[in-house]
């Protein structure tokens, strides 16, 4: 028999989930097709780190402000514990001073600070010991554990906004008003497809034409030396020759050109530091960034050594021991993220920018605008 919803999104990660909800409150019948039986993908082997300050400017910028509200509003509806607030990057480089008084400068940096070197440890106390020029600290960042908040979401969407979820199904055509899927036909009035970084499945050729790739990068969970407590998500300098915010800005020019002769081989593996408490006091940390269009399984032992070089040049965290490794696999391409329309009533969208916890939430609103407005 065949089942009858208003919308059909295709993907239960972080993108789906977005749009099962801003579907959901136009009061809309949704129903949620997944091949997996949970989620598996880029969604849970991030950092769950909503990141605002940083984000490219302008549209992207918005949205990341956007869906931190939506998570702040959803989270304890949703029983999703939001484990720290806030960030902070601490600057060992007196070149990246500079770029935090040229970021506060912009329309990104209000609520935030240029911390001096005293303030910065009084607002974090496991900073190292060592060198330390400034932080640049913002109020606007939520963290949540994706591991568990994504299960959560989807749960709370299915229990308390009637979303249907079909798992263990493949969608293998669309012709609305119906899909083929492994499981029998399902119709919809309309559709959105969040295929992460499936490539091949649905509208291979639009994707094509997109000319994206995929990004690799590696992730640990680090359990700190005893007593070392991190009272909110700290980056390092080179978040600001990294991230959009931070580094097309004309005075990171001068950092980033010191990392490439000092610490090359950060940049080569695209390294930059991120790490996040947990509930019970280990860190997730990370991570790397290396391209391809088949990404090698395999991890570098040499770049989780950069990764924890630079954890322990940041945060006092002793004789850290990693209590896991992992890798996970997001699509990339020149703008943040992409939205298609292969079909009337048909939605292609991809966030492509390793953002998806930080701006789906305001994607979706922007894709049911589209479709509805």
């Amino acid at each position: 028999m065949t089942q009858r919803f208003d919308l059909a999104i295709v993907g239960a990660g972080i993108l789906g989930l977005a749009h099962a909800l801003a579907a959901v409150r136009r009061g809309l019948r949704v129903v949620v097709i997944d091949r997996d039986a949970q989620a598996n993908g880029a969604s849970v082997r991030n950092f769950g780190f909503v990141t605002v300050t940083g984000q490219r400017a302008g549209a992207h910028w918005r949205r990341a402000r956007r869906s931190r509200d939506v998570w702040a509003e959803v989270a304890p509806q949703a029983g999703i514990a939001v484990i720290q607030n806030g960030s902070l990057i601490a600057a060992r480089h007196d070149e990246s001073l500079p770029v935090i008084e040229a970021f506060l400068a912009t329309e990104m940096g209000e609520g935030c600070r240029h911390l001096g070197p005293e303030e910065a440890r009084a607002v974090c106390p496991g900073l190292a010991a060592g060198e330390l020029a400034g932080a640049l600290w913002s109020p606007h960042e939520l963290r949540v554990e994706s591991r568990t908040a994504i299960p959560l979401l989807a749960a709370w969407l299915e229990a308390a906004h009637g979303v249907t979820f079909q798992r263990r199904t493949a969608v293998l055509g669309i012709d609305l008003p119906f899909l083929a899927t492994s499981a029998g036909r399902v119709e919809a009035e309309a559709c959105i497809v969040c295929p992460g970084d499936d490539f091949l499945g649905l509208y291979p050729e639009r994707i094509a034409a997109l000319g994206l790739t995929k990004c690799l990068l590696q992730m640990l969970r680090v359990q700190p030396a005893p007593g070392f407590a991190l009272a909110l998500p700290v980056m390092s300098d080179l978040t600001l020759a990294r991230y959009d915010g931070y580094a097309m800005l004309p005075q990171a020019e001068p950092l980033k050109a010191r990392i490439r002769a000092e610490r090359p081989a950060y940049p080569q593996a695209g390294i930059h530091l991120i790490a996040v408490a947990s509930a019970d006091g280990t860190l997730v940390v990370g991570d790397s960034h290396v391209y391809a269009d088949t990404p090698e399984p395999f991890t570098s032992e040499a770049v989780d050594d950069l990764i924890l070089d630079e954890l322990k040049a940041t945060l006092a965290v002793g004789q850290a021991r990693v209590v896991s490794r992992w890798t996970g696999i997001y699509a990339s391409g020149p703008e943040p993220m992409i939205t298609d329309a292969p079909e009337d009533r048909v939605r292609l969208v991809m966030v492509t920018s390793g953002t998806g916890a930080s701006t789906s939430f305001a994607i979706a609103q922007e894709t049911m605008a589209d479709l509805y407005d």
